[in-house]
């Protein structure tokens, strides 16, 4: 009995100094952001603030108990950036595609209000992610004219969901054509993916872990995106997430 009232009190210790661990370093993310100019575009990524955001969200990921299954990542073109389009259901959405994409350093494109995020709000906009304006065309084809920029500039890619906002029933809402201007300015290949389970993460947590299934269903090749309307090329990635969607649903025990 004494033995084990040892382990256990070991286990203890171990537990807490993980969990002291933990805290410690995200306050150190969260001192680290405040050196980040919230008023500035910037048009380089950091590899110390990408460090940063990867890392912190690999430990939340763990946290929550997500576990994932990949498929068809080996189809993503290396050696080159390139624009990822992917279905929206959940604000877990972005954190999973940027953790499991950190090889390509993907930047997204998003609404404004993210960018408001404590300390996560500093650490995204230093890594290049950029607020788009979805009231007002002009100032939306600035950032979409500044995304190509980064793409030909060969400093990130770039990760945008066609369909503006999350769907909160797990339906393809309407694409929005424009975004795949991107991918024409800069010349790059668009890689199409579906997302499932990520609605159901609040749901599931604590109790239970949820998978979350992050699967590549196509790549258009640069050269058909650039001689092809954006209508047409829209119409095909939509058809792609729509098939998978719908014959391949995701299964959660």
């Amino acid at each position: 009995m004494k033995y084990l009232l040892y382990v256990l009190y070991a286990l203890l210790g171990l537990i807490g100094a993980l969990v002291a661990a933990i805290i410690l370093y995200f306050l150190f993310v969260f001192a680290a952001s405040m050196f980040i100019n919230t008023k500035k575009e910037y048009n380089k990524d950091s590899k110390f603030y990408r460090f940063l955001l990867q890392s912190s969200t690999g430990i939340g990921m763990r946290i929550m108990r997500i576990r994932y299954d990949l498929q068809g990542l080996d189809k993503i073109p290396e050696g080159r950036q390139m624009l990822f389009v992917c279905n929206h259901r959940s604000g877990f959405d972005p954190m999973i595609s940027w953790r499991i994409l950190r090889k390509h350093a993907p930047s997204f494109i998003s609404k404004e209000e993210n960018f408001k995020v404590p300390f996560y709000g500093r650490l995204i906009r230093r890594c290049c992610f950029m607020s788009i304006d979805r009231e007002n065309p002009r100032n939306a084809m600035k950032t979409i004219d500044r995304a190509s920029k980064l793409l030909q500039a060969d400093e990130v890619s770039i990760a945008v969901y066609p369909e503006g906002t999350r769907s909160k029933e797990a339906v393809l809402l309407p694409f929005h054509n424009g975004v795949f201007k991107i991918a024409q300015k800069a010349n790059v290949p668009v890689v199409v993916m579906t997302m499932q389970g990520t609605e159901l993460v609040k749901k599931r947590y604590p109790w239970r872990s949820t998978v979350v299934r992050l699967k590549v269903v196509g790549i258009m090749e640069a050269e058909h995106v650039k001689g092809t309307k954006t209508s047409i090329i829209a119409d095909e990635a939509r058809d792609m997430m729509v098939k998978d969607l719908e014959e391949n649903p995701l299964r959660q025990k």
